[in-house]
């Protein structure tokens, strides 16, 4: 058995603790339908990563899930490969996984899909990193190497966290799956820090009273570096990720993130209920999800979904995962889909923006020794500047190297809204060759540019939900829609998830477990139940729902 000093950290997020990762592995599997409900068609709108894992569980479980997809398979998990070098791929949505994902690297391992350390801002696997800020450049291979200053802002943003937030007493608990511990001190923590900013927090903190402190902070931040652009979020957002560990220790998808996705619709599983053996999501469908749903009502008992193709189908139950935005306004949707105070927080609901752009080299030039100082001719950048952030990959000296010259978040991805891809490119360069003058990222040039910018996105709208001060409230009504016993029946059978649904935006994390709470949700409105050995968290969610804030 492992320790508690040497158990792993997962994403046991706090609000609602449950180990979705053992519900995964126990052999009991996830549940069983009742007699003659096998074979049951049910919608799952959208062909991401929570509506794949969503559909996936349902047709293991026995039902026929039918998914819709408005674009490509894939959702936010977007591996774009280059026109001219198509073996090698753009990560426009996701592309870093922290290992303490559990339940996402469930499916990782069932597709056997390879991983590889992510060249994170000074993360061991980074062969260096250089911090440019007001035109003052300092490279490193450990943050040991910064100056002074940078070790001050480190140690104030830990100091802060252990005297205000019980960091040490948090990650015990959940490396130990303590649930009871994690709740006494989580539920306390959303009481004082509901209302509470990030600004507002380091602002408040008597560790970070210095201004330099704080704007060196949200220029190099944590992990994977700046997070002044999240500054005005709720400090809730911000510790959920901390005491997680879900911003450390990251890994990439060999080949690109969207096999992850696009593995589980071609998937046979070995064990299935009801199906033959050799089923797949891609056989259920002939090979082709169904066009964009354009219209969502309530039918007797059940629900009439129009798609953009023309057809109309009625279904007992529904699944829904792409960013709930989609509900105001690319969807025709009954009133009665959901209760007025869940439209209330669709209404409300807050998306972050980003921005990326590729390119494709003849080779990892970056690697190249400056003549003067023996320093590789580029790192991995943080800048204050337009790019903010510079990523840097390669296979090898004699293959071909994906550059991400720019990855913004909000107010620095909107800079980049009105400019072409073209434009993007030239005004990254220009802004690189005065951190580098004496690298020519132009001549090594091969493919490319590729770039997405998620806000402007018209069926993401954003990049992914982060809330802001004052909206827990509405985050906890969206999370604990799956659990339908308390609602009027005319209100059930309609289920949420995706990323944006979860505590954790922007993981792909948060977008499996709330897909597994759909599943739970979908079996228990049509009678069926989980394993008594292997509870799901329906079974348990009383004992570990997220706490309710007064209203009045």
């Amino acid at each position: 058995m492992t320790s508690a000093t040497t158990a792993p950290t997962t994403m046991l997020v706090p609000d609602f603790p449950f180990s979705y990762d053992r519900w995964l592995r126990h052999p009991a599997g996830l549940g069983r339908l009742p007699p003659g409900v096998a074979g049951t068609e049910v919608a799952v709108v959208g062909g991401g990563m929570a509506g794949l894992t969503a559909a996936y569980e349902l047709m293991r479980l026995g039902l026929r899930p039918v998914v819709y997809e408005a674009e490509q398979l894939g959702g936010r998990m977007r591996s774009v490969p280059f026109p001219g070098n198509p073996e090698y791929v753009a990560e426009m949505g996701a592309m870093r996984f922290p290992v303490s994902a559990r339940a996402l690297f469930h499916y990782i391992g069932l597709l056997g899909l390879g991983t590889r350390p992510f060249p994170n801002p000074l993360a061991p696997s980074t062969p260096s990193t250089l911090i440019d800020l007001e035109g003052v450049r300092h490279r490193a291979r450990t943050p040991e190497q910064l100056p002074d200053v940078y070790q001050e802002v480190a140690d104030a943003w830990e100091k802060a966290l252990h005297e205000r937030a019980e960091l040490s007493t948090v990650r015990d608990a959940i490396r130990r799956r303590d649930v009871e511990t994690l709740k006494a001190v989580w539920n306390r923590l959303v009481r004082d820090f509901d209302d509470q900013s990030f600004y507002g927090f380091l602002a408040t903190s008597p560790t970070f009273q210095s201004f330099r402190h704080r704007e060196i902070f949200g220029q190099v931040g944590f992990g994977t570096g700046g997070w002044d652009t999240d500054f005005p979020n709720s400090m809730l957002e911000i510790l959920r990720v901390v005491f997680t560990e879900a911003d450390d220790h990251h890994l990439a998808i060999v080949g690109g993130s969207q096999q992850l996705p696009r593995g589980l619709w071609e998937h046979r599983p070995e064990v299935l209920a009801h199906w033959p053996r050799g089923t797949s999501l891609a056989s259920l469908h002939g090979g082709a999800a169904r066009p964009a749903v354009t219209g969502l009502r309530r039918c007797g008992a059940g629900f009439r979904v129009a798609d953009a193709g023309g057809g109309s189908a009625t279904y007992p139950a529904v699944v829904f995962s792409p960013h709930v935005w989609t509900l105001l306004n690319r969807i025709d949707c009954d009133p009665a889909l959901l209760p007025t105070g869940h439209w209330t927080a669709v209404e409300r609901t807050h998306y972050m923006g980003a921005s990326k752009l590729f390119v494709l080299v003849d080779r990892p030039f970056w690697r190249d020794a400056d003549p003067a100082t023996g320093a590789d001719a580029m790192s991995m950048t943080l800048t204050d500047r337009m790019p903010r952030g510079v990523y840097l990959f390669d296979d090898g000296p004699d293959r071909p190297g994906v550059m991400c010259l720019s990855y913004t978040w909000n107010d620095d991805s909107l800079k980049f809204a009105t400019l072409s891809a073209r434009e993007r490119l030239e005004v990254l360069l220009t802004r690189l060759a005065a951190i580098y003058p004496d690298v020519d990222i132009r001549s090594h040039l091969i493919d490319g540019p590729l770039t997405v910018t998620w806000e402007t996105e018209p069926r993401f709208m954003g990049a992914f939900k982060s809330n802001l001060p004052g909206q827990y409230r509405y985050q906890r009504r969206l999370f604990t829609q799956f659990m339908q016993d308390g609602m009027a029946p005319g209100q059930r059978g309609f289920f949420l998830c995706g990323d944006d649904v979860s505590w954790t935006a922007g993981f792909a994390e948060g977008a499996v477990t709330t897909a597994l709470n759909a599943v739970w949700g979908v079996l228990n409105h049509l009678g069926g139940a989980t394993h008594p050995d292997n509870p799901g968290p329906g079974d348990v969610f009383h004992e570990i729902a997220p706490v309710e804030l007064p209203y009045t």
